[in-house]
């Protein structure tokens, strides 16, 4: 059973179990508060003058946006210094988080409230909180930008964003204990992973219907497409391996062998690399897409949960839930470059491009309410 493999995993552990089931619904967090929590004011420090340049030219650079569960809140990590430049209080319980595709709005799922936060990446503040269905996860965004997709876990459902009007448009049934979700780069399909069925439902866009069911491996948890549309990868958590689908055919073509427990799954801009975090095994592996063969494996923290590969591929961040860090991945030399302290429990985590006059300066993490973990289901 399904829930049984959970529960024992969250009694060995102490940690998160990975899916859901329609007959065993996830059980409320016990909160206890550990520190007063300072106020939202002054979260994102204004950006300091550069010293050898005009104050008014701006720099690209990036962040990384981490969903600390257990913090109720978003950690806003620079990426060209590894510091956490602001902290943004969110809704109960943060899973999923997707950027747009012109980098200006983060959605970030609210597990424990059934609600997605929007984030403005300008000023890394809630414009918005959008209701959707029952215990949501995961959340993609369309190539476009106009939808966003959120798989609700207990309910059996995708909601359908309007990005613009940040209203739910439509409810696509789907199969059991619906994880991960995709969209591919055409826009025309999302790939929904389904927990509780080991399958994956492949909606069309256009009708918001389902039009093909694929069996995969046991217990199916995360889910990434290729930049060409091509190749969608499953990690099968059960099955310790990731399947490989033919987006043309909508079939499995090939299985590749990781790590214990695969959770997050992340393709770099090149299409070359697939990027898994194996959550028992303490470790990522390197997929080498071409040959569909582990080419590497690299060591992270506690229970690495989920892995975003920054614009031009050469970083990929892992978020170690356990550990309450970030491991930041040299793709070069797939060797750890950086451990960045963030919230209670990160899971979710995806990276924008941000324009900013300079790099902003860290910030001191204010206290945090901290949640008891009892058999927390994802």
């Amino acid at each position: 059973m399904i829930t049984r493999r959970l529960r024992k995993s969250a009694d060995d552990h102490g940690r998160e179990a990975m899916a859901m089931s329609r007959t065993h619904h996830w059980k409320t967090r016990i909160l206890t508060v550990a520190a007063a929590i300072a106020m939202a004011a002054g979260l994102a420090p204004s950006a300091a003058p550069p010293a050898t340049a005009d104050a008014d030219t701006a720099q690209a650079r990036e962040i990384a946006y981490v969903a600390d569960s257990s913090s109720d809140d978003v950690s806003a990590i620079d990426t060209r210094t590894n510091t956490v430049v602001a902290l943004i209080p969110v809704g109960d319980t943060p899973r999923g988080v997707a950027v747009g595709p012109d980098g200006t709005r983060v959605y970030v799922v609210n597990n424990g409230a059934n609600t997605v936060s929007v984030l403005d990446t300008a000023t890394n503040t809630v414009i918005d909180t959008i209701p959707v269905g029952d215990r949501p996860v995961q959340v993609a965004v369309g190539s476009d930008g106009t939808r966003a997709y959120v798989t609700n876990g207990d309910d059996d459902t995708v909601s359908v964003i309007d990005t613009i009007g940040r209203t739910v448009v439509a409810t696509v049934p789907v199969g059991s204990a619906p994880l991960g979700v995709a969209a591919t780069p055409g826009g025309t399909r999302v790939y929904v992973v389904n927990n509780g069925a080991n399958t994956v439902s492949v909606l069309d866009t256009a009708t918001n219907t389902v039009i093909d069911t694929i069996p995969v491996g046991s217990f199916p948890q995360g889910v990434a497409v290729n930049p060409e549309g091509t190749r969608v990868y499953v990690t099968d958590f059960g099955t310790n391996d990731v399947s490989v689908i033919d987006a043309a055919t909508n079939t499995v073509i090939d299985t590749i062998p990781v790590g214990n427990g695969p959770r997050g799954v992340a393709v770099n801009p090149e299409g070359t690399r697939a990027y898994v975090t194996d959550f028992e095994s303490n470790t990522v592996s390197v997929i080498d897409t071409t040959t569909n063969t582990v080419i590497d494996t690299v060591t992270v923290g506690v229970t690495p949960a989920e892995v975003a590969v920054n614009s031009d591929g050469s970083r990929a961040y892992v978020t170690n839930l356990d550990s309450g860090n970030v491991s930041v991945i040299d793709t070069t030399t797939d060797t750890v470059v950086g451990t960045v302290p963030v919230g209670n429990a990160p899971v979710g985590v995806a990276v924008a491009p941000i324009r900013t006059a300079s790099p902003q300066p860290p910030i001191a993490r204010r206290p945090a309410k901290v949640k008891a973990r009892v058999d927390n289901i994802m």
